[in-house]
C-alpha cells in the first residue's frame, strides 16, 4: 500500500522525516498551558487558566499569506514566510485586546521536501515565540497533480482571550481621539498580486529580476519583497494593558484594503477620522511600485499598507504614553490624525488628506 501511494506521488516517509526535522522548532514555541507534543490528532491547551478571568471572551482568527509565497518559492527561501503567516492571524486578533494563546498551521505542497517543510515551520515557530503564542499543532498535506513539486501554500488559525470588560472596539471611540500610526516593516503580506504584476511579470511594466540590486533598498529586490511581516501582538497588548480603556479605545490591523478601509472597520457611524499623509514618508518599495507601474495613489492606498501596519485610536492625553510604549518595543509610532464628529456623507469614514513628503 505504501509503495502504491508513493507511485501516486505521496511520500509518507518524507512526511515523517519532515516531522522529525520540525520538532526542534515546535518545541521552542510552547507556553506552559500547552500539553503533549507533535503526533496527536489534536493539539491540547490547558484551559484552566481561563478561570482567572471574570468573563473570558474567546477570539479566533484565520488567514494565509497570499501570493507572497510565490516570491519565497522563486528565491528558494522558506524560513521567513512563517512570520507573515503568524503576523496575519495574531495581529487580527490583538486589535480587540485579545491575547493570542495558541495557533495551528496548515501547509499544502506538491511534494514534501522535508528540509523545506522544516524551514517553513521554523519561521512559524520563531514568529509564535515573538507573538507569545503556542504552536500546538498543524498539518502538512501532499497534493501531487494539484500543486507542482516546488509549490506550496500555507494557512493558519489562532485562538485568544480577552476579558469582556476590556474589549477594544468602535464602541469606545470618541471625538477628540487621535490616530496613532505604527510603522510597517514593508509590504507585509498584502498586495503581492499587484506588486508581482508591476515589477516581475513579463507583461508588466517593470520586468525586474528578484536578484537585481536596488539602490534605494540597499539590497536585492527579492530580499526586499521577502521582508517578514512585523508582529505587533506583544507591543499592542502592552499598550492596551498599561493605558487601559481610558487611554486605548480601538486598534486596526492594516491588511488587504489598505489603511482607510481597515480603519473604517473600527469607526462608529457618527464619527470620522482624518489621517494626514504628511506625517510620514512611505518606504521606497511603495514609491517603486507607484513609479514603475504608474499606479494611481488611490489604487496604491486601497491595496498596500503604505508604511502603516497597525493603528491605535487613543485618547489624546494618552498618545505620548502609547508612542513611548511602542518605541520601547522597537516600533516607530506617531500621531497621524484625529477623530471628529462626522460631516454629512462622511459617517464612519476615514479621509486621507495632504501628501507624503517627497511625493
Amino acid at each position: 500500500m505504501t509503495n502504491a501511494y508513493a507511485a501516486a506521488g505521496v511520500d509518507i516517509e518524507a512526511a515523517d522525516r519532515a516531522i522529525d526535522l520540525m520538532k526542534e522548532w515546535v518545541e521552542k514555541a510552547r507556553r506552559p498551558e500547552m500539553m503533549g507534543g507533535l503526533g496527536g490528532f489534536a493539539g491540547l491547551f490547558d484551559a484552566s487558566a481561563l478561570t482567572a478571568y471574570r468573563r473570558p471572551l474567546l477570539a479566533t482568527s484565520t488567514d494565509g499569506v497570499g501570493t507572497k509565497v510565490a516570491i519565497a518559492q522563486r528565491m528558494d527561501v522558506h524560513d521567513t514566510i512563517g512570520f507573515d503567516l503568524v503576523g496575519m492571524v495574531v495581529d487580527d486578533l490583538v486589535v480587540c485586546g485579545a491575547e493570542p494563546l495558541f495557533m495551528t498551521d496548515y501547509i499544502a505542497t506538491g511534494k514534501v521536501v522535508p528540509e523545506r517543510i522544516a524551514a517553513i515551520v521554523k519561521g512559524i515557530a520563531e514568529a509564535c515565540v515573538e507573538a507569545g503564542t503556542a504552536l500546538v499543532g498543524g498539518e502538512t498535506a501532499e497534493h501531487p497533480g494539484l500543486l507542482a513539486p516546488d509549490e506550496y501554500d500555507v494557512a493558519g488559525a489562532t485562538t485568544g482571550v480577552v476579558e469582556a470588560d476590556q474589549l477594544l472596539g468602535a464602541h469606545l471611540v470618541r471625538p477628540g481621539d487621535v490616530v496613532v500610526a505604527m510603522a510597517s516593516s514593508g509590504l507585509h503580506s498584502n498586495g503581492y498580486s499587484l506588486v508581482r504584476h508591476v515589477l516581475l511579470n513579463q507583461d508588466g511594466p517593470g520586468r525586474m529580476g528578484l536578484e537585481e540590486h536596488v539602490e534605494e533598498f540597499g539590497r536585492t529586490l527579492g530580499e526586499e519583497l521577502l521582508t517578514p511581516t512585523r508582529i505587533y501582538a506583544k507591543a499592542c497588548l502592552k499598550v492596551a494593558r498599561e493605558t487601559g480603556l481610558a487611554g486605548t479605545h480601538a486598534m486596526s490591523h492594516v491588511t488587504g484594503g489598505g489603511l482607510a478601509a481597515n480603519l473604517e472597520r473600527v469607526m462608529p457611524p457618527e464619527l470620522t477620522a482624518t489621517v494626514e499623509r504628511g506625517t510620514w514618508t512611505p518606504a521606497p518599495v511603495f514609491d517603486l511600485v507607484r513609479r514603475v507601474g504608474d499606479v494611481p495613489q488611490p489604487d496604491l492606498e486601497a491595496t498596500l499598507n503604505m508604511g502603516v501596519g497597525m493603528v491605535a485610536l487613543t485618547a489624546a492625553s494618552a498618545a505620548d504614553q502609547v508612542i513611548a510604549l511602542l518605541e520601547e518595543q522597537g516600533i516607530a509610532a506617531w500621531v497621524a490624525g484625529a477623530v471628529t464628529a462626522a460631516e454629512e456623507g462622511l459617517e464612519g469614514k476615514v479621509r486621507l488628506v495632504g501628501q507624503h513628503p517627497g511625493w
